[in-house]
């Protein structure tokens, strides 16, 4: 070959390399562009995956972007309105007074010291029964019952007559105005109000029918008596129990009176209204133990005025012993699953964190903390659950298999 041939190879083959090396350095440049290139995801749906922002097509909330780390950690970024859907709540960790907590099951029961027992105040026959059925609620001051009385009659025309002899010679004889006001007297004794003897005064007639009106408020509980009955001064016809105010009885084992005395508030769960706690007062501790057994009776005074709780509701007492100050959280806050105890603390605006816990004493609002974190950090509160879900859901395994105690 001669050396213009060997000249012109060499010059070919190094364009050849430049020209490769070009197109390899711009390609590399290429991917390194893609792969910094910004990239957006649903955080309820992280297989979503999309260039730009925009909406996710599945549950349309809004894309946020996808940094280098994500899917490399524990975090769970939620938006504000994932938030607000999932109605999560948090709370800041502090030392709070704490105890051990008893439960005994309890029952609502009629308040014995506001029972009323309706009698027939003289002998007559039961006309007429305003009130037929046991179970109704009545008011102080409605009708109950119609009775014919010759006793009454005979005490009606007693005060007409002296009606009439103080209207007539009152001003002259003064002892006149003494056996109207005896007369009148008689009449109340005997069950007539105010206003039924303003009546027979107005009217000047005997009543053969005299309504007696109950004399307070609350549930008819028995009716001893029948329309056309006959019956004698002091027969029992109504019982009527005033339930604005009831009684709970709890039986206790001789460990547990230790912790409550007469006087004492207590809280109360009662059936159904498990989400209120409401206070009792202890009135009453028996100072004996049940025929052929340990238990002893406690009786607390709950307040009924709004008519929520009905005698016989099945509720129960919470005792708190052994109260002392500790680092805690609500009970809500903990998530329990095979591999421990961990709950989700805010590392940044709307972002969370798993963190594994260990717990100490615990009752139903309350549950110390012995480790794992501190006081002032914020953890998830309601809601705790559901982000548990979701981060499974998006991490397709549980998050914490691999941190048990």
């Amino acid at each position: 070959m001669t050396k213009i041939g060997v000249y012109i190879f060499l010059t070919g083959a190094i364009l050849s390399a430049c020209t490769s090396e070009k197109k390899e350095d711009h390609k590399n440049h290429t991917v390194a562009e893609e792969s910094t290139e910004t990239k957006y995801t649903c955080p309820m749906h992280p297989n979503v995956v999309q260039e730009g922002p925009g909406s996710c097509p599945v549950c349309g909330m809004d894309l946020v972007p996808m940094t280098s780390s994500t899917g490399d950690d524990n975090s769970l970024m939620l938006t504000d309105s994932q938030i607000k859907l999932a109605n999560i709540t948090t709370q800041k960790v502090s030392v709070k007074p704490i105890g051990q907590t008893l439960v005994v099951n309890a029952r609502l029961k009629v308040d014995e010291d506001k029972t009323t027992i309706t009698s027939s105040r003289t002998t007559g026959r039961i006309e007429k029964l305003f009130i037929k059925e046991t179970g109704r609620l009545i008011k102080q001051g409605e009708p109950l019952y119609e009775i014919y009385s010759e006793t009454l009659l005979t005490l009606q025309r007693e005060y007409l007559l002296a009606l009439e002899q103080y209207e007539t010679l009152g001003k002259v004889e003064k002892r006149y105005e003494g056996f109207l006001k005896a007369a009148e007297s008689k009449l109340f004794l005997y069950g007539l109000t105010k206003k039924q003897v303003e009546q027979l005064a107005t009217a000047k007639s005997v009543q053969q029918r005299i309504t007696f009106l109950a004399p307070t408020s609350g549930v008819i509980e028995e009716i001893a008596v029948a329309e056309g009955q006959y019956v004698n001064e002091g027969d029992r016809l109504y019982r009527i129990e005033n339930i604005t105010s009831l009684w709970l009885e709890a039986e206790l084992y001789p460990s547990e009176t230790r912790f409550i005395k007469v006087g004492d508030k207590i809280s109360v769960r009662v059936s159904g209204f498990e989400s209120e706690s409401i206070m009792a007062t202890v009135n009453f501790l028996s100072p004996e133990y049940n025929a052929n057994s340990q238990i002893t009776v406690m009786r607390a005074s709950l307040s009924n005025s709004d008519l929520r709780f009905k005698p016989g509701m099945q509720a129960q007492v919470l005792f708190t012993h052994s109260s002392r100050k500790a680092l805690a959280i609500p009970v809500d806050a903990i998530i329990r699953d095979g591999n421990g105890t961990h709950v989700y603390v805010q590392s940044e605006q709307n972002t969370f964190v798993p963190r594994m816990i260990k717990i100490g004493v615990e009752n139903f609002e309350q549950v110390e903390i012995t480790f794992g974190l501190e006081e002032n950090e914020i953890v998830a509160v309601s809601g705790a659950y559901l982000l548990y879900s979701e981060l499974i859901l998006k991490k397709g395994t549980d998050p914490m298999a691999g941190h048990t105690h």
